[in-house]
């Protein structure tokens, strides 16, 4: 990828700060892990088990934090600073922070649905990072990114290749020790978010505009029925002056005590 923007300098050089802490902060905790990774895993790793049973409610958050080796985190990492640079750049921070922990926590959520009864400690910020994927695709469809540093696709192609795979991963035996149903949880959550486009809206707000909206269309709805009435009631009443109100069928005097009725409510 191509990482000069004009408006480097303007926003935190090639690491933006919200980005630049989240990588600070989740290096600092593999660091810190180390020291015990098997009991810090079991109380702060995603165990869709003990988040009901035991009200273990803060590890759909905590579990984001945490990686299982050198590489899984070297791989989140470089995602998140490759990609979400420009997500942060776009929306700004604060956005950008909000659609990382919605995207991980809900990814984690995702998982905890699928599998109640899981034991096994789920761990690292890939359901983050696979929203994040989802973001820029759904942002920069069309930004060449380089495989291996030698083979050039589109974001969108390869975004939706990646979510191809986890599909499929998920669904097949083996999966060794990767969350995949985290993945497509955090690619899931992201997509919902940016197409119902909660950005910088409170659900407060959100569902405020949705019933505004409702009450709008039953009004415009109404408005046209009252339209369609009243030139039927006019061209009633052009015949009336032709051929008298007795020659009127049954429907067309049924039409004007129908509008008398509405006019005398009003």
């Amino acid at each position: 990828m191509d990482f000069y923007r004009p408006y480097l300098k303007d926003y935190g050089g090639m690491f933006p700060p919200v980005v630049r802490t989240l990588l600070l902060t989740n290096v600092l905790i593999y660091l810190f892990s180390l020291v015990g990774p098997n009991l810090i895993n079991s109380y702060f790793g995603l165990v869709p088990k003990a988040v009901w049973s035991q009200f273990m409610i803060w590890q759909p958050f905590t579990y984001m934090f945490l990686h299982g080796g050198f590489l899984h985190i070297l791989f989140n990492m470089f995602v998140l600073w490759m990609f979400g640079s420009d997500l942060e750049r776009t929306w700004g921070g604060k956005e950008f922070l909000k659609y990382y922990f919605i995207c991980g926590v809900g990814a984690g959520l995702f998982n905890v649905a699928l599998q109640p009864n899981s034991f096994i400690p789920i761990i690292g910020a890939s359901g983050a990072v696979y929203g994040i994927l989802v973001g820029f695709a759904v942002l920069f469809p069309n930004r060449m990114v380089y495989v291996y540093f030698l083979f050039p696709v589109k974001v969108k192609y390869l975004v939706v290749f990646l979510i191809a795979m986890e599909f499929i991963l998920s669904f097949a035996g083996g999966q060794g020790n990767i969350a995949h149903f985290a993945h497509l949880g955090g690619a899931l959550v992201g997509f919902l978010y940016l197409k119902g486009n909660w950005q910088g809206r409170s659900i407060k707000y959100k569902l405020a505009n949705y019933f505004h909206r409702q009450r709008m269309e039953k009004m415009a709805r109404q408005r046209e029925k009252e339209i369609q009435m009243m030139e039927e009631v006019d061209r009633i009443l052009d015949k009336i002056n032709q051929i008298g109100y007795d020659n009127l069928s049954k429907s067309e005097k049924k039409v004007l005590e129908d509008a008398s009725d509405q006019m005398s409510k009003k």
